[in-house]
């Protein structure tokens, strides 16, 4: 079992690791697939782990001692394996919330590299592929407002990161929005691709420029 070291530390783990800590410190004991279905709504915020990365966190957590796992028989059924935060596992995620290291978010935004890689696209399908963006971000919008009321009052603090996701999304809408008029405006002012130049150029029988 896991115990602080001398300057206060603990095992180092991934923040997974203490966000199924943090699913756990709200009191029930859960089965894995519970985990899960909680996991779900923290799509929006965080993460969306697969089934065996929960277990894979909670084999984890169970061998450093913040986490009690025991089985209930089921007659006719495997085991029912269930888990409960131990008071180790409570001094390790408040540890964790009051000390971790605060850094930026990991931004992996496909549609945004897309655009970046514009002059290589067909001007139609970007615009196409940014207008799909916004109704794919109202829906998530819709999803999280009505997630975020059933979280009050009850739980506030995760109303709070959904009232956050909100603002996150509509944000994401404006700046699609604003994209989609940004490349309206540079292809109405007749700003060719490179992707059209160098169709233009194969037509004429010129073939592709060398780079210099």
């Amino acid at each position: 079992m896991s115990q602080p070291s001398p300057d206060g530390g603990y095992p180092a783990m991934p923040a997974t690791a203490y966000a199924v800590l943090g699913l756990l410190s709200f009191g029930p004991e859960v089965t894995g697939y519970d985990l899960r279905k909680w996991a779900m709504n923290m799509r929006f915020f965080y993460w969306s782990p697969a089934q065996s990365q929960i277990y894979g966190e909670l084999r984890r957590l169970r061998e450093h001692g913040f986490v009690h796992e025991h089985t209930e028989p089921q007659p006719g059924r495997p085991d029912k394996r269930l888990y409960k935060i131990t008071e180790a596992g409570v001094d390790a995620f408040r540890d964790w919330l009051d000390h971790a290291e605060v850094g930026p978010p990991a931004l992996k935004h496909s549609v945004a590299l897309r655009l970046f890689f514009g002059h290589q696209a067909d001007p139609n399908r970007l615009r196409e592929t940014l207008r799909d963006y916004v109704t794919w971000t109202k829906g998530q919008l819709a999803e999280l407002t009505d997630l975020r009321g059933r979280l009050e009052p009850d739980l506030p603090y995760p109303a709070m990161v959904a009232a956050w996701g909100e603002s996150y999304f509509k944000a994401e809408i404006a700046a699609a929005k604003a994209a989609i008029a940004g490349l309206d405006s540079h292809v109405g002012a007749g700003a060719p691709t490179l992707r059209a130049r160098t169709a233009s150029r194969r037509r004429s029988g010129r073939g592709p420029r060398r780079s210099p």
